[in-house]
């Protein structure tokens, strides 16, 4: 309300008390409503792409091999020697028995088994593959901003009684 509005109101009020009008003055009140939506602005695409490289490898690689030896040893033993082991030299006692006039076992050969480890070196070509994400973006004009939406609720009060407010 104005300052001359309010000037008017006071020259009315301080008029005779006879000539007093009442006015009801009414009040009003905005409420706004504010609501969200989506709204698409582009698109992205992401593409994955695979390449295949050939690489060369070099690792060693380390396998046992056995050499067998035969031992002649041709000694008469008590009882049969147990399989044992000297170092990386498994050794199996062979026997066999000899009739006699009496029985004797005679220790014919042992067999040597030794391990041998042989170490070389190895090359070989692999493939290996990789991968890259291309990310593309296809930009759109996005509509023009819609105009809010406003709720209209006024509220509007007066006085039942007639004073004003």
């Amino acid at each position: 309300m104005t300052t001359a509005g309010s000037a008017q109101i006071s020259s009315d009020i301080t008029a005779t008390p006879s000539s007093v009008e009442e006015q009801v003055i009414p009040v009003l009140a905005e409420q706004i409503s504010v609501e969200r939506r989506c709204v698409e602005t582009g698109r992205v695409l992401a593409t994955i792409t695979t390449q295949s490289h050939e690489q060369i490898i070099k690792e060693d690689l380390v396998r046992d091999r056995i050499e067998i030896e035969r031992v002649p040893i041709g000694r008469a033993l008590e009882a049969i020697p147990p399989v044992r082991e000297e170092g990386d030299t498994t050794i199996i006692p062979v026997v066999e028995e000899v009739l006699v006039i009496e029985r004797r076992l005679i220790l014919k050969e042992e067999v040597h088994l030794r391990r041998v480890r042989v170490r070389q070196t190895h090359a070989a070509t692999v493939v290996t593959r990789s991968q890259d994400v291309v990310v593309t973006r296809s930009e759109q004009h996005p509509p023009p901003p819609a105009q809010p939406a406003v709720a209209d609720h006024s509220d509007r009060h007066s006085n039942a009684e007639g004073t004003s407010r």
